[in-house]
């Protein structure tokens, strides 16, 4: 094993300049998943469990969402909640028990609620409830991708160290160029956050600027003119 003093970032900075790095790339059509972007991991100013990386976040999953609707390329948004008796949260909700657990981000509660700056489309996008770290599990979200016909999964949202890596694992299990907007993604530490980032761009996925995702988008906009 490798020993270093660098930080997380570092090294996660080091790689990114590495311009030999292989990607999986872009495919033909891709689906956007927004993971968990509601106020028990966003409302910084109400919730110990809410996190901020890139104070821009918000604006950039709005504007990522609109280009996919402007493509008719499916939006799909996750949210987690559980039963006020927490029997639905598994053994994931065993570890503690108070007011900011998750197995107490309860149905109808302001933790379980969209941020209310994310512009989402009531008749366009999915609304997918997840119980477990990936948007994949024992959601309907496999079916919805055959059906799209897409090949690439563009994850935002938030952990990237927890729900963000456990969908871009099992997105890359199931066959999909996976792409994960550096800036579109957030966590509670930076350690946590570059330590995944790094993670996800050696085996899973592509870990890419914002700019880059926002390009390739406006390139597939102007090519169905």
């Amino acid at each position: 094993m490798e020993t270093t003093t660098k930080t997380a970032k570092e090294i996660y900075l080091d790689l990114k300049k590495n311009p030999n790095r292989a990607r999986f790339g872009f495919g033909n059509k891709a689906v956007l998943v927004n993971i968990d972007p509601q106020k028990a991991y966003t409302a910084t100013d109400e919730f110990i469990t809410a996190y901020e990386t890139d104070p821009n976040q918000v604006l950039y999953i709005n504007q990522l969402s609109e280009q996919f609707r402007k493509l008719g390329w499916p939006v799909v948004w996750t949210h987690v909640a559980y039963m006020e008796s927490a029997e639905d949260a598994g053994v994931w909700g065993t570890r503690t028990d108070n007011e900011n657990s998750l197995q107490n981000i309860k149905f109808n509660s302001r933790r379980s609620e969209f941020d209310d700056r994310l512009e989402i489309d009531p008749i366009k996008d999915v609304i997918y409830l997840k119980k477990m770290p990936s948007a994949f599990f024992e959601t309907q979200l496999q079916s919805l991708l055959v059906w799209h016909q897409v090949d690439t999964v563009i994850l935002t949202g938030g952990s990237t160290s927890g729900c963000i890596r456990a969908t871009a694992v099992d997105s890359l299990s199931r066959g999909y160029r996976t792409i994960v907007p550096e800036e579109a993604v957030a966590d509670k530490h930076e350690s946590y956050h570059y330590a995944n980032l790094t993670d996800l761009l050696l085996k899973y996925a592509d870990v890419l600027e914002i700019k880059e995702v926002v390009s390739w988008l406006d390139a597939r906009l102007k090519d169905n003119k």
